[in-house]
């Protein structure tokens, strides 16, 4: 019996309550709205029997009974949270002829039925059927025509707003998912990347190492130069294939700015703020696009955290020694000294002898200007196609001699 209590009192897997939980919530943030039961105490100011015997008997025989048909609400499976919700509007409806405080049962009976209808028209659907119910009973009933009027209204207006929070928080979660996803996404294929990175370098050149090896084995009682020869050659070729790994294992570490735009985008939409970005250049050095990634990392942290922002955007320019990235906001502003993000972005551009500028005007936004150096491509001219081009080609180049 005790283990069926227990089991009757545990939040299911998909109640509002496990949902609160898992997105770091208390368990009793719900319990806030029982606020709204300081109603059933308040209506028999306007009754003429005023707090009667009989209005204290029922409520003390219905008021335990709403509390648990509203806990099961909350912490009850989707699938029955409909069934308690009916039972808070039968628990009121019955007991209108003497007991007017029932008006209050009913509002959240229809209010919490809103955490079973994930669509907005059946929901409105099942409220205008109770509501009609409802001023059927009241005005056979005789109640004046304000508690006929404003209960309909104000179930109506508290469960729309209830509907609508409901509708946000799984757009949230939804968002968070898809977040997740995109991560989860992009380490699969840069796991995959390695693989064939690692197969493709590493494949090749040990079998050829030991078949070397081999090699040197058989030769060596026979032939001690043919042997020394190939260990040479298996050196030389372990050497290089020594190369090839760290040089793999550099372009492993580096982050990819594009994929951190994306990232970052998908963070700031996630707190109501919309990111603009344009592409990145395509030819950054591996040292610069990880630093500008490390960059744009730590600022759209601190544009979701702090900014109060509505707006963020992102701008590169390609210059031809140079590649400048911009980070601005829409804020509050006001940076006034370093902080430890902001002297690690520092130290990040100074290691690319680059240059930061912050401009950050109280309730004017902020906006990061980040330049670094990158190396010069240098045009090389067109091998000559013919003995004339040729010609004059040697020509000219005699005639810039001179």
């Amino acid at each position: 019996m005790r283990q069926k209590l227990v089991d009757f009192l545990t939040p299911a897997t998909d109640s509002l309550a496990a949902r609160n939980i898992r997105r770091g919530k208390s368990p009793w943030v719900d319990a806030v709205h029982l606020l709204w039961s300081a109603w059933i105490f308040v209506v028999p100011v306007w009754n003429s029997d005023g707090w009667s015997a009989r209005w204290v008997a029922i409520t003390l025989a219905t008021y335990p009974a709403f509390l648990l048909l509203y806990y099961k609400c909350v912490t009850a499976s989707r699938a029955n949270i409909r069934a308690y919700s009916l039972a808070l509007v039968l628990l009121g409806m019955p007991l209108l002829p003497w007991y007017p405080s029932g008006l209050t049962y009913f509002i959240y009976g229809c209010v919490m039925l809103g955490g079973r209808c994930t669509s907005l028209r059946a929901y409105l659907g099942w409220l205008a059927a109770l509501n009609v119910a409802l001023l059927l009973e009241t005005s056979l009933l005789g109640y004046p025509w304000q508690a006929v009027f404003s209960i309909p209204l104000t179930s109506f207006i508290i469960g729309i707003i209830i509907h609508a929070e409901h509708s946000s928080e799984e757009k949230d979660a939804q968002l968070r998912l898809s977040h997740e996803e995109v991560r989860r996404l992009a380490a699969t294929a840069e796991r995959e990347r390695i693989g064939r990175d690692l197969h493709d370098l590493l494949g090749h050149t040990l079998s050829l190492i030991t078949l070397k090896l081999e090699l040197s084995r058989k030769l060596f009682d026979r032939d001690h130069a043919a042997a020394k020869r190939e260990m040479e050659e298996a050196e030389k070729v372990a050497r290089h294939a020594l190369a090839e790994v760290r040089s793999a294992v550099s372009g492993i570490r580096a982050t990819d700015l594009a994929a951190e735009l994306a990232s970052a985008r998908l963070l700031l939409e996630s707190s109501g703020i919309p990111l603009d970005y344009a592409p990145p250049p395509v030819d950054l050095p591996e040292e610069t696009e990880r630093a500008f990634s490390l960059i744009l990392r730590e600022a759209a942290t601190n544009i979701a955290r702090h900014a109060a922002a509505s707006c963020a955007k992102v701008d590169f320019v390609r210059e031809p020694a140079s590649v400048r990235m911009c980070i601005s906001d829409n804020g509050r502003g006001g940076i006034d000294g370093d902080g430890n993000g902001l002297r690690g972005m520092r130290e990040r551009v100074r290691s690319l002898g680059g240059t930061l500028e912050i401009e950050s005007p109280l309730r004017g936004g902020t906006s990061l200007l980040v330049k670094a150096p990158v190396p010069v491509l240098r045009l090389v001219p067109p091998l000559p196609s013919s003995p004339a081009d040729a010609s004059a080609l040697a020509g000219a180049s005699g005639h810039s001699a001179a």
